[in-house]
């Protein structure tokens, strides 16, 4: 089948006239005209029957790439299988059909699965207080700078202008840094993928802040001078914040408020296995220490004599974040996740994510280059510039590997990792699976040595060809013009 084949089903010339004009059920009122002057009844809108709707978009659905029918190993987003009881939780009626104007009296279900949510991320994260509110992790990223800002200005440390952030670090770090107006100093990392505890002894002083890390690093290695780093920045007065993106490699085996960090951001839509993709929803969790308590935004789900309800009374708050009180279906699946496993489960999560991390190392470090060559965590960081040299580079070896049936990982970030290959495995995925995506690797590496251009010209069989990405990006075409345009 070749790619004219699959699209032409697809095509929207399927209109014909008169074949579907009744929609809507009879009038069972008085017609009435449209109210408003902009109102048109001459939109060329498609004459289609219900079946070529119904297979319009089935067809398309079954192109999309997804975690239910193949191996995502996209590196730092834990494109981890989403259990379906997690679905069926978040669907039931009590859940699914609340409003979030509804009195508190009427919701006692639902603010006690909050609360408990609160108290399990609190234990996980070695941190006392969490909110729920922010809606995805830049969401929450920022919800902890804000809440660090707030403790400075409070404390009348208003001087204090800069922020670290080291050079691996998620492109939000410095942009959310900047719009809690710090100046960034960024952080190198040394030899072995650490931020280096030089660089940073050199730069903190009275007007830091704090200290942005993420750990494991984007670089998926752990931290190896947390604790030293962590103490160095709170000697000066600053505060750490640690971005949770790759919490996936420590539950229940390490605590981020027990390694020196006063703020962590989860990503339910990664770490506790909610849908992920697409844009959303997500859901940003963010854990605080004791003293930054007080900042978190209003309102905290809290419990009194009476029950379960929203706390506004937070004199120090910086705040809502966010209209109602975050992605509350998130809440629901993420906390489901938590319970079903359990806390042997989890901890079984991460040795397993960083099992299979390690696995896929071991696989292909001795055919890709391997830029830190140490033991990794949930994630392994591989470079193609070997393939680079022999004239495909990575961005080469991820089309091609969109024809092997595997989705591409991230490439090219970390921004310090020469054509950087960020593979995440996560927990979910069996042996065999790993086996079949090192396999397509070491294949598309034989093939850049021997025949270079079936892997530059990919993908060949895909419904979609290599698409010109720089007009896409400058001139994209995001409307569709009939042939009588």
């Amino acid at each position: 089948m070749n790619r004219d084949d699959v699209l032409e089903p697809l095509l929207f010339e399927n209109s014909k006239p008169g074949r579907a004009d009744d929609y809507l059920p009879k009038l069972d009122v008085p017609e009435a005209p449209l109210p408003g002057e902009h109102v048109r009844d001459d939109l060329p809108l498609p004459e289609v029957s219900e079946p070529d709707v119904v297979r319009h978009f089935t067809r398309l659905s079954q192109l999309n790439f997804g975690i239910d029918t193949n191996f995502y190993p996209l590196g730092s987003c834990t494109m981890k299988y989403n259990p379906k009881i997690n679905e069926a939780t978040a669907r039931l009626p009590g859940f699914a059909w609340l409003h979030p104007y509804q009195d508190e009296s009427t919701i006692q279900g639902a603010l006690r699965l909050m609360h408990e949510l609160q108290e399990i991320l609190a234990e996980i994260a070695g941190l006392p207080a969490v909110t729920l509110e922010p809606a995805a992790g830049a969401h929450g990223e920022l919800t902890g700078m804000l809440i660090i800002r707030a403790y400075h200005v409070h404390n009348g440390d208003t001087h204090r202008k800069y922020v670290l952030v080291p050079d691996s670090a998620h492109g939000t770090n410095p942009a959310t840094a900047t719009m809690c107006g710090y100046e960034v100093i960024e952080i190198p990392s040394d030899e072995r993928g650490n931020m280096d505890p030089e660089a940073i002894e050199a730069a903190v002083n009275d007007e830091v802040a704090g200290l942005m890390l993420t750990n494991p690093s984007t670089l998926g290695l752990f931290e190896e001078h947390i604790c030293e780093i962590t103490e160095m920045v709170h000697e000066a007065g600053g505060l750490v914040y640690c971005d949770g993106a790759n919490m996936n490699a420590l539950l229940g085996v390490a605590r981020q408020g027990e390694l020196g960090c006063d703020v962590l951001h989860y990503n339910l839509h990664k770490t506790f296995s909610t849908p992920h993709g697409g844009g959303g929803p997500g859901a940003g969790a963010t854990a605080v220490s004791e003293t930054l308590e007080p900042f978190l935004p209003i309102p905290v789900v809290a419990r009194n004599a009476d029950g379960y309800c929203f706390d506004f009374d937070r004199p120090h708050s910086i705040g809502r974040v966010r209209a109602f009180y975050g992605n509350f279906g998130n809440m629901v699946r993420g906390y489901t996740y938590i319970r079903r496993q359990g806390r042997g489960g989890l901890e079984a999560v991460s040795r397993n994510a960083v099992l299979n991390a390690n696995y896929l190392r071991a696989k292909l470090q001795d055919t890709y280059h391997l830029p830190y060559d140490r033991s990794c965590m949930h994630e392994v960081v591989l470079s193609g510039k070997r393939q680079a040299e022999q004239g495909a580079q990575t961005l080469d070896i991820a089309k091609r590997l969109l024809d092997l049936g595997f989705h591409a990982p991230t490439i090219y970030f970390p921004l310090i990792v020469e054509e950087a290959l960020m593979i995440e495995p996560t927990e979910t995925e069996s042996r065999e699976t790993l086996d079949a995506f090192a396999e397509a690797m070491l294949e598309i590496a034989r093939e850049a040595a021997e025949t270079p251009e079936i892997v530059t010209e990919a993908p060949h069989n895909t419904p979609v060809s290599r698409l010109d990405e720089v007009t896409a990006a400058r001139k994209p075409n995001l409307r569709w013009n009939s042939a009588a345009d």
